[in-house]
Order: structure tokens, then C-alpha cells, then sequence
């Protein structure tokens, strides 16, 4: 299993890795999608039993999970992961939305970009970071104006 941890020369170096992933990513989807596995509901009992396991934690961010909640995946389903309890945990629907099917190595970039994103736009000395920050509220908004209310 990769980790985040390569060290790259240049932003094109970085960004071509980052395009392999997501060939390697999508590759796999086509690959389980060609074997039409369905996906499978838990049970209400089931769901209790994932819930437990973190103590209605989500396994994502950590924060408490009060209401709806997600059965995530641990391997993704659009990875091989099987439908047994033993391959679920809860979380937020938002965080799991977020971990999507990324490979382990893949998320962590994503994390580490997220972070280091975060700092730069709270700099606000950063006029390229806060016109990547516009572009991603921009983003948000219209994403939300898509969703059923």
C-alpha cells in the first residue's frame, strides 16, 4: 500500500502522479463495474452493529454522529470492498461523500492539498490561494443550487 510521503522535483512531476492515481482509480471502478456486483442495504440490526464499533463516532473526522448517518465502506465497494458488516463503518454522509473511492495514497494527497490549502487561504496574504478559495465557494454554491431540496 503507497503513501503520500513521495517527494516530487516540480508541480508537473506532482501532477502527473496524481493523474496515474486517478487512471488507477478509475481502471479498478471499470474493472468491478464489468462484474456487475450490486450493491447491498444493511439490515436495521446490521446498522446498529457498524454504528457501535466507533461508539457513534464518524471514522472519518471523529465528531459525533447524531441523526442520519452513512455505512461506509472501509474498502470501497467500487474497489472489491464486500458487503459484510466487517467492512463498514459510520459516517457522516458528508465525509463519506468526501473519501468517495479513493485509493489510500490518493486521499492522502487529497488531505495533505486540503491542509496545506487552508493555511495558505488563512494567510490572506495570498492572492492566488484566496482565488482558489473563491473558485471553490463558487463551486459549493452551484453545487448546492443541483441538489433536490
Amino acid at each position: 500500500m503507497a503513501e503520500a510521503n513521495s517527494l516530487f522535483q516540480d508541480a508537473e512531476k506532482f501532477a502527473a502522479h496524481l493523474r496515474v492515481l486517478r487512471e488507477e482509480r478509475l481502471k479498478r471502478k471499470l474493472e468491478i463495474r464489468s462484474h456487475e456486483r450490486k450493491r447491498q442495504s444493511l439490515t436495521p440490526t446490521q446498522r446498529i452493529a457498524v454504528l457501535q464499533k466507533t461508539a457513534g463516532q464518524c471514522h472519518i473526522c471523529g465528531g459525533p454522529i447524531i441523526g442520519e448517518w452513512a455505512s461506509d465502506h472501509v474498502l470501497a465497494h467500487a474497489q472489491g470492498g464486500e458487503h459484510t458488516v466487517e467492512n463498514y463503518l459510520p459516517a457522516h454522509a458528508i465525509c463519506n461523500r468526501a473519501r468517495w473511492f479513493y485509493s489510500t495514497e490518493e486521499f492522502q494527497w487529497i488531505l495533505k492539498l486540503g491542509v496545506w490549502m487552508r493555511t495558505q487561504i488563512e494567510e490572506k496574504n495570498d492572492g492566488l490561494a484566496l482565488e482558489l478559495a473563491e473558485r471553490f465557494v463558487q463551486h459549493e454554491i452551484r453545487r448546492d443550487s443541483r441538489r433536490k431540496k
